[in-house]
């Protein structure tokens, strides 16, 4: 039996029945649409990221899977593993009693005696010492790879080809002040890398790294890309001392110990850096030297037999917004002449001497380039070369002066 209900009451449970029924109806419908968003969340996800494109995506992507595979095969052949070995004693343990003769102690220690271990050396033996990476930059057999890999002059190195071939290689010059070495092995119709160019390389491009993974992997393939440009870091390792690196690529594309003095690659193929160094307790760190750094190296050896650089002679700082406002300079770019306790802002007898820098003079440009952060002063000047006359923009003393000096052999 329903009770009687003014119109009051009446109007009330009409609202409720309502709104009870709108929110059922909601439920209903909700859990509708989020069972078909599931049953399509693949499609609608990639419609949202594509923006309807996903048949243009995929091809896209599988063209560039496509393409680097085809790198990959082009590129393997010129890419080289250098093994480091050396003769190193054998040392062999042996004891001695030195109560041997003596009868007191004898009967302590009984026939066995008292043994001392002792070691000597019994001969060598030649062992495997390091090993890392190279590529191969002319048919007749130069190849480029890391100082540190060929750094013991003591050490005997061999190339192994990568159809296995394994040949005797000779180094023909350690780059003094850059980590890199220039070697040399009996061959001729060697298949070469084709060297890009390192100043056009940006942020985000794509890479692919080549190397001899832990010494065990040969012609070990990562992909990745340039996640930084200008770095500068101070490397160490088992055989060399610490050694400071500048105007670096960084890459997430993994680089492993071992894969030193191998090649970093654009998509075209073409070499853009040497692998050089990792960050330690990091992940997808790595750090390599601009292929454009290497091209002296290698036209200088071709020529001479020797790497030779140019030299100035003054000691700087690279001037920013912070040594400008630090410093309270004019310019927030350039080279500020300056020296410490130890070496002189000018080197005497010096093309910069010369040519009449000082102290606290700022060298704006060098033949019309502006020094920055990417045009350091030091990769200007070796953009000539020996013997070459360049003209020096600097700011003296409230005024911009032209001097010129005439770079010298840097010894």
């Amino acid at each position: 039996m329903i009770p009687d209900l003014n119109k009051k009451q009446l109007f009330t449970l009409v609202v409720a029945v309502s709104l009870v029924s709108s929110v059922f109806a909601s439920m209903v419908t909700f859990q509708y649409i989020l069972r078909i968003a599931l049953e399509k969340k693949e499609t609608i996800v990639r419609q949202i990221i594509t923006g309807g494109k996903d048949k243009e995506i995929t091809e896209r992507i599988l063209r560039q899977d496509e393409l680097i595979v085809g790198v990959v095969e082009s590129v393997t052949p010129a890419v080289v593993s250098i093994v480091a070995t050396k003769d190193v004693p054998v040392v062999e343990r042996y004891f001695v009693d030195p109560f041997e003769t003596d009868p007191f102690f004898r009967q302590f220690f009984g026939d066995r005696g008292f043994r001392i271990p002792q070691f000597r050396q019994k001969g060598t033996e030649t062992q495997e010492i390091s090993s890392g990476t190279g590529f191969i930059v002319s048919q007749d057999g130069l190849i480029l790879t890391n100082k540190h890999v060929v750094s013991d002059t003591e050490a005997s190195y061999t190339v192994f080809l990568n159809d296995g071939v394994k040949l005797q290689a000779k180094v023909l010059a350690r780059d003094p002040f850059q980590d890199l070495a220039v070697l040399k092995i009996e061959k001729t119709g060697l298949p070469v890398l084709k060297l890009g160019d390192s100043s056009n390389v940006k942020i985000g491009q794509s890479v692919i790294v080549i190397g001899n993974a832990l010494g065990e992997f040969r012609n070990t393939v990562s992909v990745g890309v340039i996640s930084g440009l200008q770095r500068s870091i101070v490397a160490s390792g088992g055989n060399f001392g610490a050694e400071e690196l500048d105007e670096l690529m960084q890459t997430d594309a993994a680089i492993n110990p071992g894969s030193s003095g191998g090649p970093i690659l654009n998509l075209r193929g073409e070499v853009i850096g040497i692998n050089v160094a990792i960050a330690r307790g990091a992940e997808n760190i790595g750090f390599a030297i601009p292929i454009n750094k290497a091209k002296r190296d290698i036209e200088d050896v071709k020529k001479s037999g020797r790497i030779i650089y140019p030299f100035l002679g003054v000691r700087y700082l690279l001037v920013n917004k912070e040594v400008q406002e630090k410093n309270k300079l004019p310019y927030d770019y350039g080279a500020l002449v300056q020296g410490n306790q130890n070496e002189p802002a000018v080197t005497p007898d010096s093309p910069a001497a010369k040519a009449g820098l000082k102290a606290g003079d700022i060298i704006l440009e060098i033949n019309g380039e502006k020094i920055d952060p990417n045009n350091t002063l030091s990769s200007l000047i070796q953009k000539n070369q020996v013997g070459a006359e360049v003209k020096l923009k600097v700011f003296r003393e409230g005024k911009e002066i032209t001097l010129k000096a005439v770079l010298e052999e840097r010894k």
